[in-house]
């Protein structure tokens, strides 16, 4: 309200939402009683019964469920927030574990455990990031609708799962390493969605194809090679089997099957935008397109990031056709 609004006014975006629909009492009561996309018999009995032509109709019921997205406004606010705390959560993390000894020895998180100080800075860091993912699980039924709904809804289960089950068996070490690496790159995909919402395309493009590099290598090579190598063998090794075992890594696990999604959604983004010349949208979007020309078809044109990661980045988020419009 009182820092991404005004900068987000000073760039030129403007607090105006897409085309709204002209006002018809009978498409209105259909919109909101029965469906909000009608079938191909429920046109042709609509445009019998106003005389319109079934494109119009299908254009009136678009702009309709355009009209109840959120501005261009609204999403740079909540990206430019997200931005602000990925980006310094991620510094602090740095900061923290720079001279931890279990960043430069994954052995050490497990030494001597489960008998582990529990410092004030790593205390407050585990408290920051667990709040922040609460916020997250509930405004995502208020904030701005994706189609990884569910993915990212299991991605916040998983993740307030991880860092309150750490904290409560004192594994705050490996969670530590966990939070820092999943910071790494949220802030760049956060980074690209203001500079698209800015109409600063080669910015976004160059910030998405950073997050992209940065994403891949982080949670295709590091997480699997350096965290779960810990977590599943180097844990093993020095303190055994210990009861909660199975359900810890069961929830890394989980997050790494995430990972291969997401990844796969942003090299498919990526691989078209090397083609088109410019990042693609979000296939994660509900925005749908409001040229004249297509309305069936807009739903095999749609591109992924509108993010959740969402969106998506939500992806929290946290990737395919027209122009991306971020989250």
């Amino acid at each position: 309200r009182f820092i991404a609004k005004p900068c987000a006014i000073n760039l030129g975006i403007q607090d105006s939402g897409p085309h709204r629909a002209q006002p018809n009492a009978i498409l209105e009561k259909v919109f909101t009683s029965i469906t909000k996309s009608p079938d191909g018999k429920r046109l042709e009995g609509l445009s019998k019964q106003l005389d319109w032509d079934v494109r119009k109709i299908q254009r009136w019921f678009r702009h309709r469920r355009n009209q109840d997205k959120p501005t261009t406004l609204t999403k740079f606010c909540e990206s430019m927030w997200r931005f602000t705390f990925y980006l310094s959560i991620f510094f602090y993390g740095i900061r923290f574990l720079w001279t931890a000894p279990w960043f430069w020895d994954t052995r050490q998180c497990w030494y001597n455990y489960p008998f582990q100080p529990l410092t004030s800075r790593l205390y407050y860091y585990y408290i920051l990031e667990l709040a922040f993912y609460w916020s997250l699980m509930f405004s995502q039924f208020t904030d701005i609708k994706r189609k990884d709904f569910l993915i990212m809804f299991v991605h916040h289960l998983a993740t307030i799962g991880l860092i309150t089950f750490s904290y409560m068996n004192n594994m705050v070490r490996v969670g530590t390493l966990v939070l820092c690496l999943h910071d790494a790159s949220d802030f760049l995909l956060e980074a690209a969605k203001l500079a698209n919402y800015a109409k600063y395309q080669r910015l976004c493009d160059a910030f998405f194809m950073l997050f992209g590099v940065v994403f891949i290598v982080t949670r295709l090579g590091i997480y699997p090679f350096w965290i779960l190598n810990t977590t599943l063998f180097e844990s093993w090794e020095l303190i055994g089997p210990y009861p909660s075992w199975w359900l810890f890594n069961g929830l890394l696990v989980t997050l790494q099957v995430l990972h291969v999604i997401w990844s796969y959604l942003i090299i498919r983004t990526a691989s078209k935008a090397l083609v088109r010349g410019k990042v693609s949208k979000d296939d994660r979007s509900d925005v749908e397109s409001s040229s004249e020309e297509e309305d069936v078809t807009s739903n095999s044109t749609k591109g992924i990031f509108s993010t959740s990661s969402n969106g998506s980045n939500r992806l929290n988020g946290h990737v395919a056709g027209s122009q991306w419009t971020g989250e």
